[in-house]
């Protein structure tokens, strides 16, 4: 009874650690480049437009939504583009028209994010053994009675999804645009696609403001 209990003791523990090590449910994000114009004047904006091509509704007002608070917070005036560029899903953006709205609502600076590619990989991870540590070390029988049942984790199929976005910030006080900063992200596992938004607009703003182009 005292062996199984150990033993019971032992593979909870195990379980335990797989699970606090399993992150696969949240997403991760990463910078894999950006770039910041060295031609590009010095400019001064403070209104300027969260905008997200995207052809899923729901999904382009969470990001756009979700940029624009990121923005706000550093003091600037942000305004996502699915307040004041209202289309159906899947329809095509009229130029003038987005014209005619950045200029009613005095945008001087752009910050726009497209999606680059979607990627699906499959990684084989061949099962370990477990070990579980203090305090089944501390006498002889619970050592033994321990690791002599040595746990393995099961081989298995790791499929990891990637997203790449890429995000570029523009000047358009005055003119039609000159590129400032460029970037390009890389997500993984966005199984919580709002989670994953907040993430990676976060992310995106911390290298503007890195790579010196937000306050």
């Amino acid at each position: 009874m005292h062996l199984r209990r150990h033993r019971i003791l032992a593979t909870l523990l195990v379980l335990a650690l797989v699970l606090l090590n399993d992150d696969s449910g949240s997403a991760k994000s990463k910078v894999v480049m950006s770039w910041r114009n060295p031609q590009a004047p010095t400019a001064k904006f403070h209104h300027v437009l969260a905008l997200g091509l995207s052809q899923k509704t729901t999904v382009r007002a969470d990001f756009e939504d979700g940029l624009a608070k990121q923005l706000d917070a550093l003091g600037l005036e942000a305004v996502p583009g699915n307040t004041i560029l209202l289309r159906p899903e899947g329809t095509q953006l009229d130029l003038n028209y987005l014209k005619g709205q950045l200029r009613e609502n005095n945008i001087e600076a752009v910050v726009v994010s497209r999606l680059l590619k979607i990627e699906h990989t499959q990684t084989y991870v061949p099962g370990q053994p477990l070990f579980t540590p203090y305090p089944y070390y501390g006498t002889f029988w619970g050592y033994y009675g321990t690791v002599y049942p040595v746990v393995y984790s099961p081989d298995y199929l790791r499929e990891e999804k990637k997203v790449r976005i890429e995000t570029n910030l523009y000047f358009i006080s005055g003119s039609d645009g000159i590129l400032l900063w460029t970037g390009i992200t890389d997500t993984f596992d966005p199984k919580n696609v709002h989670k994953a938004i907040n993430k990676l607009v976060a992310l995106i703003v911390e290298q503007m403001q890195s790579d010196g182009v937000l306050p």
